[in-house]
């Protein structure tokens, strides 16, 4: 059967829903005729932007609460078919400054969430949005699933947790939950005021501003991408098959650059623009993991995915969306 047809007519919940991942997930949800709720809280610093769903916000449902509200969350989550577990605060900087609010968000919460389900939606199937940063240094590349978790900030560490949760209560509960690592995700409807949630937001704003964007290091760190409509592919296929469920998967590439190379590709792309190659400031350098990139061969034998956007045309379709839509995005 079609994994697509899962979701005609399926009662779906997105949290963070009006993020930049959560957003383009509801959009094609809407348009596979799923019954789509939003939650997001909005919070300036977490990415949330109603313009995200602009043109399809009456085809939806938009409730702003936040994840950490149990009370909430144990009403939203009954009667769904589809969890797709998406809050968290994705600042590995933010994560060292303010350890609690990241303990709270990627941590507490998620386990409330958990207990909702188990509580009130124990058939649910869930879908939890995890990140490369679990792995902290690589020790070998392309890393796979095997990889030892060795996450250089509290970021990593409460994403690990939060996924293990999930885990857990697969295992034990039957939950059918899983993960998904995800890693440099971008696309339109990215974060770009600022690095909080991908270097690459700041990089398009700056390049469409005519300022020069700065490269920390050296600039030879080697990185792999994920265009955001790949990474809604691989979402819809994890949530409609069981074969996903108590299991933790890689999502990754097939261009490995160097970020001097994506720079100069990017100033291409947008017909010109700067960059500076500055020293790392300390905050960053220390809880930098220099080169990386992801082995997704163990999602890909199973559920036939594979990135289709090429990093150049991803690139220009991001540049393109932004141009055009600034005003929404800047501020």
């Amino acid at each position: 059967m079609n994994h697509k047809s899962s979701f005609n007519g399926a009662r779906v919940l997105i949290t963070g829903g009006l993020g930049f991942i959560g957003s383009n997930l509801a959009r094609r949800l809407v348009d596979l005729g799923a019954r789509v709720v939003l939650v997001d809280s909005l919070i300036p610093e977490y990415g949330g932007n109603l313009f995200n769903v602009r043109d399809c916000e009456e085809k939806l449902t938009i409730n702003i609460s936040d994840v950490r509200d149990e009370y909430g969350m144990n009403q939203l989550i009954k009667r769904q078919d589809f969890l797709f577990n998406l809050a968290g605060q994705t600042s590995h900087v933010d994560s060292m400054v303010n350890p609690f609010a990241d303990l709270e968000i990627n941590c507490r919460s998620q386990l409330s969430i958990l207990e909702a389900c188990r509580k009130y939606n124990p058939a649910v199937k869930i879908v939890f949005a995890s990140t490369r940063q679990v792995y902290g240094r690589p020790q070998y590349l392309p890393v796979n699933e095997k990889h030892p978790l060795v996450p250089v900030d509290v970021n990593g560490i409460n994403k690990i947790a939060g996924e293990m949760y999930h885990i857990l209560y697969s295992n034990i509960y039957g939950t059918r939950a899983c993960a998904l690592r995800l890693t440099n995700t971008y696309g339109p409807r990215m974060r770009v005021k600022d690095a909080r949630q991908t270097f690459l937001g700041i990089w398009i704003r700056l390049l469409i501003e005519g300022k020069p964007f700065q490269l920390f290091g050296d600039g030879l760190q080697i990185r792999d991408f994920n265009y955001v409509d790949d990474v809604v592919e691989a979402f819809l296929l994890a949530a409609a098959g069981d074969e996903s469920n108590g299991k933790v998967f890689n999502l990754g590439g097939d261009e490995h650059v160097s970020l001097k190379s994506l720079a100069e590709l990017m100033i291409g792309c947008n017909d010109g623009g700067k960059y500076q190659i500055v020293p790392f400031p300390a905050e960053r350098k220390s809880i930098d993991i220099g080169d990386y990139f992801s082995d997704y061969s163990c999602f890909s034998e199973i559920f036939g995915w594979k990135p289709k956007v090429e990093l150049k045309q991803g690139i220009t379709l991001t540049l393109n969306f932004f141009q055009k839509y600034a005003q929404y995005y800047w501020e």
